[in-house]
């Protein structure tokens, strides 16, 4: 799975909620999922539930599985709640870093100036 690029607002409207930073909210004017046959309800398994926050997860902070898969295996290494854990290791990740410090709008923008180099931590 690769980083997603397309549109923000339609990736927001099928997690049901703002994951992005943007200033118009697109659950305010269509608020169901998109595509064709978006508005029906279906009843959700505790399966989709939980696939559905994972995937929140990944595209909030803008990483692959892989990479979250791997920040999960280490927060459950750790000691302590790994739920806790995982967000704590996603919150320390340097370009959540750069936009919690407000030196980026968005964490894409974040994320592109950590990796063209315009920031450094420990001298690399």
């Amino acid at each position: 799975m690769a980083r997603y690029t397309g549109p923000r607002g339609r990736r927001d409207r099928r997690a049901g909620v703002m994951l992005s930073s943007m200033r118009k909210n697109p659950l305010e004017k269509k608020p169901y999922p998109p595509g064709e046959h978006g508005r029906g309800r279906h009843r959700q398994t505790e399966f989709g539930l939980r696939l559905m926050e994972k995937q929140k997860a990944c595209w909030y902070y803008g990483v692959s599985e892989k990479q979250f898969r791997r920040a999960y295996d280490r927060a459950t290494r750790m000691q302590g709640v790994s739920g806790e854990n995982l967000l704590r290791l996603m919150e320390l990740r340097m370009d959540n870093v750069v936009y919690r410090l407000g030196f980026a709008t968005s964490r894409p923008q974040a994320r592109q100036l950590v990796v063209h180099g315009h920031f450094q931590l420990n001298g690399r």
